[in-house]
This record gives structure tokens, sequence and C-alpha cells, in this order.
């Protein structure tokens, strides 16, 4: 059986590693969005709601994250 624990640990760690990748991601891409909102004059529907959907994405993986109490060890 201590197999099994050390291949569901071993699985857990290489999805929390993955959820945080998707997390840098995320909000690298929701701060591209952001950026580009606030240089355009004009103001477009689609435009905003893409940014909102974006934050909407990081901010539920952030929960997330926070559920299963990932730590990050990579400063970027």
């Amino acid at each position: 059986m201590v197999f099994g624990r050390r291949k569901k640990g071993l699985l857990r760690k290489e999805y929390d590693e993955e959820l945080l990748e998707l997390m840098y991601r995320t909000k690298d891409e929701w701060e591209y969005k952001k950026g580009i909102e606030d240089s355009v004059f004009d103001k477009d529907g689609l435009l905003f709601s893409q940014t909102k959907l974006a934050e909407a994405k990081y901010f539920y993986l952030f929960k997330e994250a926070r559920i299963r109490e990932i730590k990050s060890t990579k400063v970027r």
C-alpha cells in the first residue's frame, strides 16, 4: 500500500505544479489584456468582456490553489 500513497503524492505534486504554471500563464494573459484595455481610446465591449473573463479565470485558479494549499517556491 505504500506504493499507492507515494504514487498519489507524486501525482498531486505534478498536478500542483501544473496548476501553478497555468495560474502564471493566466495572470500574464489577464495583465496583457488589461494593459491593452487601458491603452485603447475607444472602449469596446468585446475587449472588456475578454479582460473580465481572463480575470475570472485567474481568480478561480487562485482560489483552487488556496484550497489545495499550494505554496510556490518560484519567484516570478
